[in-house]
């Protein structure tokens, strides 16, 4: 993949005149059409061999175009703060909205490869994470994104040429590190690693492009004509009459098992006994959240279920057990503009809590696959891959120590009507019920199916859903508190076992 790149390629400063100042407007113009359409973001990964060029020809895509529009984000090592979340969290964050461009040096691929070529984590490992990026480059591309990822090569020769070429002037000596030159001496543990994983994460979604990097005027022609001819076939492409969705449908299972059905919805439970139960797990939940080992770990709880199934009352029940402090709350409504502009996740990505902290949710990022499913909110295509991409996100909390706790609260048809009747005549009540309520009612075996086939897709050992019986709010309430509990004392052993490494 690499023997093309370290041929020279000759392209004279005459033929760059020429051809430069064309390039220049047409990529303008391409932004600005861009800007104006507003229907998706484009990333450029730039990554590559040190000395290639990869500083100077984002510098100048920023002098061909206008820099207001182009977001450039490089990654060196880890902050504390992004060490205390996932892997992907900086990256995640920093992604560009719609109708913006924006550029990543050292992105995701960087680490990987590193620990790879250093010894630190093995062939194992190493395929783990190309599984992981390869997954996440779809979903990106997936949602739209124009992903374009540019290797800067050089050989071996070329790249030492470069660096002492650069070290000798005095206007760019500062450019060269001694780092520069001891991955220098690195070079070919680092190629024997990095083409193969080229080839492995080209994909046809989204493609490495090797660019040489030993001609600059070479370069920046092949980056810039590449860039220009990406933006304007998405631009250009004529709006085209959605087809019919044709995934294979999601069946019930052979034996007709529903599992919300299958539920005890009535569970008996004293206003006596739910207090003196309230008292001992909220207690409970109070110590384990002080508990020293808790600054090892995080508690991300999911609050989903049917209308006025007591999804409030059970969050009050746990945030009174905690720190003020340590915990918040998300609820979880129609996504904003701002939102809108990025991939689906990204509004709870932004909210993964940091190592110490306790992060609710009222409402999540399950949304996709219950009411924008049954109320045609996103293509049937969406909302299918959302089950692996939901899986692969709760996997990467998991991995960071992030205890994944998700509840859905049920009750039956009759119960939620008797307790939309009472919001209507209670006036403290009222702002709890609404028409939009009334007219979810009326799809409620959509939902039910929609819930079936999320717990059986999204139950996974590293975050299992706990089917909650509310008909009884008391008995609901002690439920949630009783697991939460159950699972960060879990958690807490494993940091005791593990002695406390991460």
């Amino acid at each position: 993949m690499f023997e093309s790149a370290n041929l020279y390629h000759k392209v004279d400063k005459t033929a760059y005149r020429r051809q430069e100042p064309k390039l220049r407007e047409a990529l303008l113009n391409a932004q600005y059409d861009l800007k104006q359409n507003g229907r998706f973001p484009v990333l450029i990964l730039v990554a590559g061999v040190e000395g290639a060029g990869k500083g100077e020809t984002v510098n100048l895509l920023n002098e061909w175009m206008d820099p207001r529009h182009i977001e450039a984000s490089g990654f060196a090592d880890p902050s504390d703060e992004e060490n205390e979340r996932p892997r992907m969290w900086r990256y995640w964050r920093a992604l560009p909205p719609k109708g913006k461009i924006g550029v990543f040096f050292g992105a995701w691929h960087t680490q990987p490869v590193v620990d790879r070529v250093m010894g630190r984590i093995g062939a194992g490992r190493f395929d783990q994470h190309i599984a992981e990026i390869l997954r996440f480059e779809k979903m990106l591309t997936d949602e739209g994104v124009l992903l374009l990822k540019f290797w800067f090569h050089l050989s071996k020769e070329q790249q030492k040429k470069r660096l002492k070429a650069l070290e000798k002037d005095p206007k760019t000596s500062w450019r060269v590190t001694k780092n520069d030159w001891a991955l220098y001496k690195l070079y070919d543990r680092f190629n024997k690693v990095c083409e193969p994983f080229l080839r492995k994460t080209s994909t046809g979604e989204a493609p490495w492009l090797v660019v040489p990097g030993a001609n600059p005027p070479h370069r920046s022609l092949t980056v810039g004509k590449t860039l220009l001819a990406a933006l304007r076939e998405r631009l250009d492409e004529k709006p085209v009459k959605r087809l019919p969705d044709k995934n294979p449908p999601l069946l019930p299972s052979i034996d007709k098992l529903n599992v919300l059905r299958a539920l005890q919805l009535d569970q008996d439970v004293s206003k006596q006994e739910y207090e003196k139960q309230l008292e001992k797990w909220q207690g409970r939940l109070n110590i384990v959240s002080r508990d020293p080992r808790y600054r090892d770990i995080a508690v991300v709880a999911v609050f989903e279920g049917n209308d006025a199934a007591g999804k409030g009352g059970a969050i009050r029940r746990v945030t009174g057990a905690l720190d003020a402090r340590r915990y918040q709350n998300i609820s979880v409504a129609a996504p904003t503009e701002e939102e809108r502009a990025q991939p689906y996740l990204w509004r709870f990505w932004r909210h993964v809590p940091r190592r110490g902290r306790f992060v609710i949710f009222d409402r999540s990022w399950y949304g996709r696959v219950l009411v924008e499913r049954v109320e045609g909110f996103c293509s049937e295509a969406d909302w299918m891959r959302a089950y692996t991409e939901i899986n692969d996100f709760e996997q990467e909390l998991a991995r960071q120590n992030i205890v994944v706790v998700k509840f859905w609260l049920a009750i039956g048809k009759d119960e939620q009507h008797k307790r939309f009747k009472a919001r209507e005549t209670i006036s403290f009540k009222r702002f709890k019920i609404t028409a939009e309520d009334w007219r979810n009612r009326k799809k409620w075996d959509d939902y039910e199916l929609a819930v079936c086939d999320m717990v059986d897709r999204t139950s996974t050992s590293l975050a299992p859903w706990t089917l909650v019986e509310a008909n009884n709010k008391y008995h609901a309430r002690i439920k949630v508190l009783k697991t939460l509990c159950q699972a960060i004392e879990a958690a807490l052993a494993r940091v005791k076992k593990a002695g406390g490494k991460r």
